[in-house]
């Protein structure tokens, strides 16, 4: 197909996708573009679902969930990163040689660009500066993916999704109005001590997802070890 590109999405965990861009990858699947997710680590430090199974690893679940959420938003390839999921702030899980906010970003920023080299990507999107809410890998993600961009033989324009603070600030005081306790504000610190996303000046671009909304919600559902994204 004449003018089809390459998006990869790059996401610290399982279940980041879906939370975060999946409209916009069913929507660039949908319009006959070549969607690519690369995750940095496999979210070892989730929810450990009932189901689990003997023998079974979190790490493995959380992968075919990956998988399961790819056939739904119409994801050509899930690539990983190899990287240990640090866990939040200050959890000793930080420091582990594995882990993905302890790795080095030079390295890591190599891994992905083989990815883009080997998709010739035009488009990478990752995260704002602080990873949306402070957690250690989303943070890493923001430098990780611009390195990564700057290796790569070809360079992607490079996105950065985030949330919009005030829009939630709205979203939070309306449900207050029906009487729904958020149990939040959107000026709350979140894990560094920073608020949620970025305010609506700090935004250049949105993307109107309505028409997906079912399939995003999908998308979600596939990640069902990890209750609190089915929220």
């Amino acid at each position: 197909m004449e003018g089809v590109t390459t998006t990869v999405f790059f996401h610290a965990h399982p279940d980041d996708e879906a939370s975060g861009t999946a409209g916009s990858m069913i929507l660039t699947s949908d319009a006959g573009h070549r969607v690519v997710v690369a995750y940095a680590t496999h979210g070892e430090h989730g929810t450990v679902p009932d189901d689990l199974g003997e023998g079974g690893t979190l790490a493995d679940h959380r992968r075919s969930e990956a998988e399961a959420s790819a056939r739904v938003t119409g994801t050509a390839r899930v690539a990983w990163l190899g990287y240990a999921d640090s866990g939040m702030t200050g959890w000793e899980q930080n420091g582990h040689e594995q882990s993905f906010h302890g790795a080095d970003t030079e390295e890591a920023a190599r891994r992905l660009a083989a990815i883009l080299d080997e998709e010739d990507a035009d488009v990478l999107v990752g995260y704002d500066w602080h990873g949306g809410y402070g957690h250690p890998d989303h943070v890493k993600v923001h430098h990780v993916a611009h390195r990564a961009a700057e290796l790569a033989a070809r360079r992607p324009r490079v996105l950065e999704g985030t949330m919009n603070r005030d829009r939630l600030r709205d979203q939070l005081a309306a449900a207050r109005e029906m009487g729904i306790d958020p149990g939040f504000d959107a000026d709350d610190p979140m894990d560094d001590g920073n608020p949620m996303g970025l305010p609506q000046s700090e935004i250049h671009h949105a993307v109107d997802v309505t028409s997906v909304i079912d399939r995003k919600r999908a998308a979600l559902a596939c990640h069902a070890s990890q209750e609190d994204v089915q929220q």
